[in-house]
């Protein structure tokens, strides 16, 4: 009878499992959650998965035997209590699945209102007040100079979050 379990995939890895589980005829479901990120100096939108490393899969046991699958490229192990295979309910995947996933943000990203404190650049040293964004590279910071509220634009990767 098929069933649900839970695997924990090789760092990096979690795509390749995925296509050589997919290739034994097992149903591969990973949770996804886009989240707001700075690479490379710009704000940008990710997808990742909402449980890195882990992946849901069905099959049947008496089918496919549970060596082959922890055989697979990228697979490391099944979560296990004791020596069995933990199963996972069906009503926890189904909620996975129909429930959208909210986006989220790297908590290392500055919110506004966020206290930053520049790291490069004629203002290095300083602390300041993350304003909001400026457009994709860069972002607005409210600085206190000589008693005085200055506003400058400053690249993303020249300020940190405290």
């Amino acid at each position: 009878m098929e069933s649900w379990y839970l695997l924990y995939c090789k760092r990096g890895q979690l795509l390749r499992a995925k296509e050589h589980l997919e290739r034994q005829d097992v149903h591969c479901f990973s949770p996804m959650i886009t989240l707001e990120k700075i690479v490379r100096g710009k704000r940008t939108q990710v997808d990742e998965p909402l449980f890195p490393n882990y992946m849901f899969i069905e099959f049947n046991p008496e089918a496919i035997h549970t060596t082959t699958i922890s055989a697979t490229r990228g697979v490391s192990h099944f979560v296990r209590f004791g020596n069995q295979p933990a199963i996972v309910p069906l009503k926890v995947i189904n909620a996975l699945q129909n429930e959208p996933v909210l986006s989220g943000f790297d908590e290392g990203l500055a919110q506004p209102g966020d206290t930053v404190i520049i790291t490069e650049g004629a203002f290095e040293g300083l602390q300041a007040i993350y304003t909001e964004p400026d457009g994709e590279t860069r972002s607005i910071l409210l600085l206190n100079l000589l008693n005085k509220q200055v506003i400058r634009s400053v690249g993303n990767c020249q300020f940190e979050k405290l």
